[in-house]
């Protein structure tokens, strides 16, 4: 009996939602990852009408940030290259948000109990903060690489513009603006078929 009622908390415990962090199959098929995860889709379209950030610019950052694995987290740091010393950051979830930034964001909206690995908290997180890019710094919501940078080196150092002795950061707001054109199309075919 003892062993039964174990086996119900678990189905209890994975039928809520907790489970699933793993990314979809077809990164790189818009249609295919609102195919396999309807969820996402309704999270991005919630936040795209709430916030007016384009479902495909959430999914292009999504993509480069966290690849869709809700519990994503930086890779470890090592000292001497064996004796872990931490994570390279606070980041964490869908959306990548750092401790301090979350923070910010639950005290901003009166969320306090968004969690960054729930996907409509994440895409939610990701509007609030494109939205604000756009009011602080002028950025459309629909340039999904200048986003990306303010995203990437917070408001203050897109400002400052941080981003322009990194090279690397550069290029990977490039290919965020592609990955983000790339779902904007393949979106707008999979609504016509």
């Amino acid at each position: 009996m003892n062993r039964l009622l174990k086996l119900a908390i678990v189905a209890l415990v994975a039928s809520c939602g907790g489970g699933n962090f793993s990314a979809p199959r077809q990164l790189d098929n818009a249609c295919a990852i609102a195919a396999e995860r309807p969820a996402y889709m309704r999270a991005m379209r919630a936040t795209e009408r709430k916030w007016g950030v384009p479902v495909h610019v959430q999914m292009a950052t999504m993509y480069q940030e966290s690849k869709f694995i809700g519990d994503a987290r930086t890779p470890h740091q090592y000292a001497l290259g064996v004796i872990p010393i931490g994570r390279q950051s606070s980041a964490f979830g869908y959306s990548q948000a750092l401790d301090g930034t979350w923070e910010e964001y639950q005290r901003a909206t009166g969320n306090r109990r968004a969690r960054r690995d729930n996907i409509r908290d994440a895409t939610d997180f990701m509007g609030w903060y494109m939205h604000g890019s756009q009011q602080r710094l002028g950025l459309s919501k629909h340039d999904a690489g200048r986003q990306y940078l303010a995203y990437h080196e917070g408001r203050s150092g897109y400002a400052r513009g941080s981003y322009n002795q990194k090279p690397w950061l550069i290029r990977v707001a490039g290919q965020v603006s592609q990955r983000s054109e790339m779902y904007r199309q393949q979106l707008a075919a999979c609504r016509r078929a």
